[in-house]
Order: structure tokens, then sequence, then C-alpha cells
């Protein structure tokens, strides 16, 4: 052994290793199987009501007339998706309720957006005041706002149209749309826009390049929410219009008249395009870690 070779750490003697602590294991399992089992419960109560929708407006008349009814499908019947379809005024309705629906989230996000990026990166007179002023107007109920809408509608000669209904819509989804993007966009770094302001670019240009394309997730949410609004509201739309009525208030106007066929097949029918609407936008949204929900 050399002098310029450096010392062997002494010899630690063989023993047995000290218990592990598997408590925190155990409580982590425990609280990963709580979430679990809450999350399949929530799932549960809230897609059991869509599986009977579902089931019932492809059930024969027989099925839904027996009690107690299967929970399987026995006969399996589209006669009552095509009789609720073939009805008088059913696919007007459903053309409306699109169309409404459509022009909400348009009108909503092109007015709601650029408030909510003011709030997020301006501080002006009355900024708290006016966030506030923006949750009472949410919880205004919708009747006060449809009935002077509509003798106002009277008198510019646009009752019983979609841009009324839809104006009454983007009223409804505006503050929340406003505080949604408003959230969302105080979350983007501000030294983004500063850095593409200085490059030579505008205060637009680095909105529509740098700030919206970060802010996609929660323009999607309030997408998501704007447009499950106006497909699912019928107060305002069965008080605004009498001949062009949205598929919500086409059926609730119907139903005292109609068989218990016709009620499964609405409700299904009204089911439908918020959920594919739902699955159309769920690219957009990311979760905490920034990944994208495939």
């Amino acid at each position: 052994m050399t002098a310029d070779a450096p010392p062997r750490p002494p010899a630690v003697a063989a023993g047995p290793l000290p218990p592990v602590n598997r408590r925190p294991l155990r409580r982590r399992r425990l609280v990963r199987a709580a979430r679990q089992a809450a999350a399949i419960l929530v799932t549960l109560f809230m897609g059991v009501p869509v599986y009977l929708i579902t089931l019932s407006a492809f059930s024969t008349r027989a099925e839904l007339n027996r009690f107690p009814k299967a929970l399987w499908p026995r006969g399996v019947s589209a006669g009552t998706m095509r009789a609720f379809l073939g009805s008088t005024g059913v696919v007007p309705s459903f053309v409306n309720s699109i169309e409404v629906g459509l022009t909400t989230l348009l009108v909503s996000l092109l007015i709601g957006a650029p408030a909510g990026y003011a709030i997020a990166r301006y501080a002006f007179r009355g900024h708290d005041a006016y966030q506030v002023f923006l949750l009472v107007t949410r919880s205004l109920p919708v009747v006060v706002l449809s009935i002077p809408l509509a003798t106002m509608f009277l008198r510019l000669g646009i009752y019983d149209s979609v841009v009324a209904v839809a104006l009454v819509h983007a009223a409804l989804a505006l503050p929340t749309t406003v505080l949604i993007t408003a959230s969302v966009f105080i979350s983007v770094p501000a030294e983004l826009e500063e850095a593409a302001l200085i490059f030579g670019g505008t205060r637009f240009a680095a909105f529509r390049k740098v700030v919206l394309p970060l802010s996609i997730p929660g323009v999607a949410a309030s997408s998501i929410f704007t447009f499950v609004l106006s497909w699912n509201e019928v107060l305002a739309a069965a008080i605004l219009t009498l001949n062009n009525r949205t598929l919500p208030a086409q059926v609730l106007t119907s139903l005292p008249y109609s068989p218990i066929e016709y009620r499964f097949a609405g409700g299904f029918a009204m089911v439908v395009p918020s959920l594919l609407f739902i699955l159309i936008m769920r690219r957009y949204l990311t979760n905490m870690w920034g990944a994208t929900i495939r």
C-alpha cells in the first residue's frame, strides 16, 4: 500500500436492519382507495340517470310499461326515437338550439375574453367592485332578466327569434366567462408578453400569439360551461319565443300532452349534444401538470 493511496473506510459490522415503518405507505394506499371510491360513486351518481334515460329511449312500449323495469335492455327499438324526431316542431327546435348555443358561445367569448384579460392585466378604478358586480349579476334569477328583455325585444322587433334567446343566454353566461378567463390569464406570466413587445409585437399580437395559446384550456372550460348552460336553459327560451322555440322549451311545453316514450326520447335528445360538445372540447383541457387529456 503506497503513501498516496486514500485511506480505506472502517469496516462496519453487519447487523439486522431496522424495521421499516409501513404506516405512511398504508395511509397513502387508504387515501388512494378512498379517492377512487369517491370518484366511482360520483360517476355512478351522474351516469346512472343518463343510462336509464338512454335505455328507456331505445326500449319498446311494452318494456317501458313493464314493472319492475330491467336494468339490461331486452327489447331494443328505435321506434321511440323515430316517433320523437318525427313529431311536429322537434327538428326545427333542435336546429334552433344549435344556433342559439353556438351564437351564445361566440358572443360570450368575443366579449368575455377581452374583459377577462383587462381584469387580469390592468389595475383600474373599481377593479374589485366590478368583479363583485359580475357575481351579483350571475346570481340574479333568469326570470328577472327575461321579462324586461321580452318587453324590450317586442319593441325592437326581435321577439320570438334565435337572436333574442342567444342574447339572453349570453347575458347569463358572460359573468362566469369573464371570471374564468381572468383567472386563466392571470396564470400566464406577464414577462412573455413583455418579451413579445420588446421584439416589435403589438399588444394585440402579444395577446393573440402568446397569451391566447397558453390559455386555451381555460377558454375551453369556459366554452363548455357556456354551451351547456345555453343548451339546457328553458325558462328564458319559453318566455321569449312562441314559434321558434329551442329543444328544451319545445319538450317542456309538450310534456303535459305527450306519452311517456316521448318524454324519455326528449330527455335523451337533450343530453346527447351536450355530451358530444364536451367530448370535442375535452382534448383542449389540461390537467394540473400540463399534460393533455386524451
